[in-house]
């Protein structure tokens, strides 16, 4: 199974009902943002006129870089799926579901470093100061494509409140599911330059209005893993000490920086 979902331009009116529901169904943070969406155009494209929206979210792609970056200490978790088959396998605080096809986050180990933040192309994670901890300054959060309800049965927060059903979730490996034949029709996601992450959110709709999403939004360049590795392994490294210090008023403002300082100079130094 990999749940996706189709965002067809051709019915979307930019009304924001979807992003009204995910900030109320998860009380997403006014600055932030589980899922959007950009007005693009009027615009020529090929000779022709063209307008249309970007509706966007986490892609719960088939291979996510935000899982290859997280650096929590990997636990052991066992998935069950609808026949009752198990599948057990070492996950850190950021994973795709073997069963479902999605990406999640355990806030319990989320060390709240960013660097999943950081390598996603789309700009679809963020860091929530407001459960900020020992460990961390909060924790990542995004789209889970809203699991809690689906396994309630029920749709994403965001597809049962459009109102002209523009938004389309189900099973891509389902040939006979909704969101397949859409695939069928010539529904795509949006790749990185250089990158072949396999994005499961993807859109359909008028080829000029396609053209235009896939000429003016281009997600960002793959970024360089190990060097996100190296600055997140510095960054949980210095900043427990330094906040140990701060609580014993052993460090003022120059002594932070000097810290701060410390850790981008050995960064900059192994980049």
């Amino acid at each position: 199974m990999q749940y996706g979902m189709i965002i067809d331009l051709e019915r979307c009116v930019g009304c924001h009902a979807c992003t009204i529901a995910c900030l109320s169904e998860w009380e997403v943070p006014v600055e932030f943002h589980r899922n959007w969406v950009h007005r693009l155009g009027p615009s020529k494209v090929e000779g022709e006129l063209a307008s249309t929206y970007y509706p966007g979210l986490c892609n719960h792609c088939t291979k996510p870089p935000c899982v290859d970056v997280c650096p929590a200490d990997p636990v052991k978790m066992t998935f069950t799926d609808a026949a009752g088959k198990t599948i057990t396998q070492s996950v850190a605080a950021t994973w795709k579901d073997p069963v479902n096809g999605t990406v999640q986050i355990d806030k319990s180990r989320c060390l709240g470093c960013g660097a999943c933040v950081e390598v996603c192309p789309y700009d679809a994670r963020y860091i929530n100061p407001a459960m900020i901890d020992d460990v961390g300054d909060g924790k990542a959060d995004k789209c889970t494509y809203c699991m809690p309800r689906v396994e309630a049965g029920l749709l994403p927060a965001c597809v049962q409140t459009c109102i002209t059903n523009a938004r389309i979730f189900g099973d891509l490996d389902d040939p006979n599911s909704e969101v397949a034949r859409y695939v069928k029709k010539g529904a795509k996601g949006l790749e990185p330059k250089g990158g072949n992450i396999g994005p499961n959110s993807m859109y359909y709709g008028r080829k000029k209005d396609i053209s235009l999403l896939f000429r003016d939004f281009t997600p960002a360049a793959l970024a360089d893993v190990n060097a996100i590795n190296r600055r997140t392994m510095l960054t949980t490294m210095v900043k427990p000490a330094m906040r140990k210090a701060q609580e014993l008023g052993l460090l003022g403002l120059a002594g932070t920086m000097l810290v701060q300082g410390r850790g981008q100079d050995e960064d900059k130094k192994k980049g």
